[in-house]
């Protein structure tokens, strides 16, 4: 079929509007037409050069309508509202642990942008476009998803609102709901509140934190983080932050989670801990660089914690945390600002830059 789509071909931020031929879906995929797609830095990063391929479509986020699906889906039917989220194989160690995120072909199929079926995407000229970016490449008017990664949700939750459920969100929820299992009473310092590190402290709320710090560099954040139940904010700059910290919780936090990937920063979030405390990172360089640590620091218990997409179970978390904002209890509206398609470049510019939280492209009219 044909469809309008953000191609990135020169490793910018500035993608041409194409029309497009898209082939699908196959059997166990799922054709949706997006209604909206928020924008994470991943796509930034992926935007420029790296490991994923060019000419490729990009966006990871989606939410939409199913409008056809391939031979042997039975998890959606058409009509079915849905957020779409990373790919995993279904059949790893990790996957058949109910743990996903981790799954060890998640590599491949959300970043290699090279399907062993083939390309899908075909431009004016016949020539071969890269997607399947997550599993699903959501800057455009259509997508092609795998049933697994494919989440039914509720109807009556505002559906172009629901797309950064689908990473994002979900990342900064996850790391404090799913892998610190953070209990009431524990602590919590979050280094970088942007959209992963506010939707933390949402959670870290929903779960009894008794204290939380936040640390940024924009102030509207910080104020934004006071609003969504930090209790203390740090303003970043050139010198470290953990005596700030522990100068609010002075036997150290329970948990500190880094959403900045600034091995710099990393160090910060590791020094902050308490004993038998745990720092989580959500990303990395992309040039592999190598963090130092104080082994004696880490000798009292503390522990690093690498996690993905929160080690979320998509069909099980994203429907709760659409019910907890539909209680009033994690209102992740507050961090987005919408954009027309065709303003992409606005919303990457904008998302680079820190003056919009969590940008949000509408797709359908």
């Amino acid at each position: 079929m044909k469809i309008k789509a953000a191609v990135f071909r020169d490793g910018t931020h500035n993608p041409s509007m194409e029309d497009l031929d898209l082939a699908g879906p196959r059997a166990g995929e799922v054709l949706v037409k997006l209604v909206a797609t928020g924008v994470c830095h991943t796509d930034l990063k992926s935007s420029g050069p790296g490991p994923v391929p060019k000419p490729v479509v990009l966006g990871h986020e989606g939410a939409g309508i199913v409008e056809a699906v391939g031979a042997g889906v039975t998890k959606v039917a058409k009509g079915d509202h849905v957020v779409m989220t990373f790919g995993f194989c279904g059949h790893c160690a990790s996957c058949n642990d109910a743990e996903p995120a981790y799954c060890h072909n998640q590599g491949a199929l959300n970043f290699f942008c090279s399907p062993v079926e083939g390309l899908r995407f075909k431009d004016a000229g016949g020539a071969e476009v890269h997607g399947d970016f997550f599993s699903q490449s959501s800057f455009a008017t259509h997508a092609v998803g795998h049933e697994r990664n494919v989440v039914k949700v509720r109807k009556d939750a505002p559906l172009e609102l629901l797309g950064p459920l689908g990473c994002g969100i979900q990342t900064g929820a996850g790391a404090i709901l799913n892998d610190f299992k953070l209990k009431p009473g524990q602590t919590l310092a979050v280094f970088g509140v942007g959209a992963l590190g506010l939707s933390a402290i949402m959670a870290a709320r929903i779960a009894g934190a008794s204290r939380i710090v936040a640390i940024d560099r924009h102030q509207h954040r910080l104020d934004l983080a006071r609003e969504l139940g930090a209790d203390e904010t740090i303003v970043a700059g050139a010198d470290p932050v953990s005596a700030q910290v522990l100068g609010f919780v002075p036997d150290g936090v329970n948990f500190a989670l880094d959403t900045t990937g600034v091995l710099s920063v990393m160090r910060q979030a590791i020094d902050s801990l308490a004993p038998r405390g745990m720092a989580g990172f959500v990303t990395s360089p992309w040039d592999g660089s190598e963090l130092s640590v104080s082994v004696r620091h880490l000798l009292f218990g503390r522990k690093i914690r690498g996690i993905i997409e929160g080690n979320s179970n998509p069909d099980v978390f994203i429907p709760m945390l659409i019910d907890f904002y539909m209680q009033g209890r994690f209102p992740f509206d507050k961090l987005v600002k919408f954009y027309p398609f065709d303003k992409i470049a606005d919303a990457f510019h904008d998302s680079e830059a820190g003056t919009t939280v969590k940008p949000i492209l509408r797709i359908a009219a």
